[in-house]
């Protein structure tokens, strides 16, 4: 990272967001401490190990490493945890600029005789430290004050942590393979402010997990295509012949636009929810004859063809007629429109999977929407805001579910849900990572994990199964994976 020496240098404009992101070039694996120690001062067996990791986790390793590396000595020592060393590699191929590429290799390991696990880029901290007060921060707005007054530290510590993790890309930390890219996305606008300006978060919705967040400070065409680029870039970095099918959006032609510009080819789903809102905005006040307008409404959705949704539509329309008198005017333009409108939901029947209304992403933005009065929206520059709403997004998706949630029965968070495995059962980073192998937990009240002193045997009690990569098997010591779910790995 290159440093300036002025203040009003690095100070960005509210209009200016950070520069394009950059390839992370830090590589973060499980590994325990004692074998770390043994393994970092040996080069054979340190090269051995990578070796081992590259087969078992290629999507942690940057794809020029199939094309070789070599080590490339070791970081400077750091004085917050000098006997933590840390290697690096160069490979083979150099970059598009013809530059070498270098990469450091960190560990990520539960509890050490050192000190607490380390796990925090540039040693900022220790998942002991920082997990459950970033949790608290970016699941319930708890302020940053807040956060010194009971854990310690100032609120600079936690604010620039929080920044933190806007770092990484979305896309490439959250989806772990190419085959989970999604075909089927979501999109629309969260509105908030920095200072006294409007502003509109883009936010990109798919398989329950925030793939996109980004703040334009415009909601015309140009300005919510740059908005909305940031998750194209992002996905064709993992795929670069990444191609979405179809994606919700609302009435907003600007948004529509937007996605049509960015991926020639896309079906644009007309979402079906905010019509019915349009309708019951302006009928929920008759309430003799809302419940048979609404009924018939939905009726309509749930068809399972185009033809018979097109007929129930005609059916409401001359319902709506009929009942003239009885229908507010702004009712029946309301419905009027809906009708009018019918032909722009068909597409979604050629398109099984697709998204026919923004429930799902309407979930995330009223976890948006507490964030961001908590924060009480933004008061600094257009940069440290895009970082904010990035880090609360990638936080999003890796933070538990409520234990009361339904998902929370098979499924640790939002990421896990997506890929189907998890490298760590903690949302940050490891608290006891015994394990190397990803594994599906399926989560019970009921299951009992206890843990021997060191670590190689554990007793699992429960009538839950543990899902492998996909294939059910029961649990057992030799596939059950106690580690956590790193946010900052895998970029």
């Amino acid at each position: 990272m290159t440093h300036t020496t002025s203040r009003a240098q690095r100070t960005p404009s509210l209009t200016e967001k950070p520069d394009g992101l950059r390839e992370s070039k830090r590589i973060c694996l499980p590994v325990e401490s004692e074998l770390y120690q043994q393994l970092v001062t040996n080069q054979e067996a340190y090269r051995d190990y990578l070796d081992d990791c590259i087969r078992r986790y290629p999507e942690l390793f940057p794809a020029a490493i199939e094309r070789g590396y070599k080590l490339y000595g070791f970081c400077e020592a750091s004085v917050k945890m000098p006997k933590v060393r840390i290697r690096r590699i160069c490979l083979h191929e150099q970059d598009e600029q013809g530059r070498i590429q270098v990469f450091q290799v960190v560990p990520s390991f539960g509890r050490l005789r050192l000190g607490a696990a380390l796990t925090l880029p540039y040693l900022t901290g220790t998942v002991a430290e920082v997990e459950k007060p970033l949790f608290l921060h970016h699941k319930f707005g708890v302020p940053f004050w807040a956060l010194s007054y009971v854990f310690g530290k100032d609120d600079s510590y936690w604010y620039r942590l929080s920044q933190q993790l806007g770092h990484p890309s979305l896309v490439g930390t959250t989806v772990k393979h190419t085959d989970k890219l999604p075909e089927h996305l979501l999109a629309d606008e969260k509105h908030t402010r920095i200072l006294k300006n409007k502003a509109y978060v883009a936010c990109t919705v798919a398989e329950e997990c925030v793939l996109g967040a980004s703040i334009s400070l415009s909601a015309s065409e140009e300005g919510l295509t740059e908005a909305y680029r940031n998750f194209k870039e992002e996905a064709c970095d993992l795929d670069p012949d990444y191609q979405p099918k179809t994606v919700n959006t609302d009435g907003w032609s600007a948004t529509q636009a937007a996605w049509q510009a960015l991926f020639p080819g896309i079906v644009v789903i007309l979402c079906f929810l905010h019509a019915f809102l349009k309708i019951r905005e302006r009928a929920k006040r008759l309430a003799t004859i809302f419940p048979e307008l609404a009924h018939k409404v939905w009726d309509a959705y749930h068809q399972q063809s185009s033809d018979a949704f097109i007929d129930k539509v005609t059916v409401l329309q001359l319902w709506a007629e009929h009942h003239r008198k009885q229908l507010s005017q702004t009712a029946l333009d309301a419905i009027g429109k809906l009708c009018t409108n019918a032909y722009r939901f068909t597409p979604a029947y050629d398109h099984p999977g697709c998204r026919r209304s923004s429930n799902m992403l309407d979930r995330h933005l009223d976890a948006l929407d507490r964030y961001l009065y908590g924060l009480r929206y933004f008061h600094g520059h257009l940069a440290s805001a895009e970082l904010s709403i990035r880090g609360w997004a990638l936080a999003h998706n890796f933070m538990p579910y409520c234990p009361r949630a339904a998902p929370s029965k098979r499924f640790i968070s939002p990421a896990h849900r997506l890929n189907g495995f998890v490298y760590r059962e903690n949302w940050l980073v490891p608290s006891e990572a015994r394990t190397l192998e990803p594994v599906c937990l399926s989560l019970s009240r009921r299951a009992k994990v206890l843990a021997t002193d060191s670590g190689r045997t554990r007793k699992v009690e429960s009538s839950s199964t543990v899902i492998g990569k996909g294939v059910d098997d029961k649990a057992s010591p030799d596939n059950y994976d106690e580690s956590s779910n790193a946010a900052f790995a895998g970029t």
